[in-house]
């Protein structure tokens, strides 16, 4: 069993900055990647950012120049800073994690954060 707890969500002003993490626990082999998906009202769940057990980042085009993805290894646990945050920002934050599994790479997915940009 995997766990991923994401934590940091909340209501943020236009303009305004906020920071997701994302722990993971239990039977936590080899990680592939780390990842946020974000999921607004009436659209399809989209990947906002994702880092590699190498260290490789990768932004969706409309955040990379909002938003950094870091890690902690050691902690099993991924963050996304996200600044000047805009009304259309607002979504349901995902924490997704990418497990090697024997032949396979089995997606977890958290539970996800409501975040919204509202003045």
């Amino acid at each position: 069993q995997v766990q991923l707890v994401e934590s940091g969500g909340g209501l943020v002003q236009p303009g305004g900055s906020l920071s997701l993490s994302c722990a993971a626990s239990g039977s936590i082999s080899s990680i592939y990647a780390m990842s946020w998906y974000r999921q607004a009202p009436g659209k399809q769940r989209e990947l906002v950012a994702t880092i590699t057990s190498g260290g490789y980042t990768h932004y969706t085009d409309s955040l990379k120049d909002r938003c950094t993805i870091s890690r902690d290894s050691a902690k099993n646990t991924v963050y996304l800073q996200m600044n000047s945050l805009k009304p259309e920002d607002t979504a349901v934050y995902y924490c997704n994690l990418q497990m090697r599994e024997g032949l396979y790479i089995n997606p977890y997915w958290g539970q996800g954060t409501q975040v919204t940009v509202s003045s």
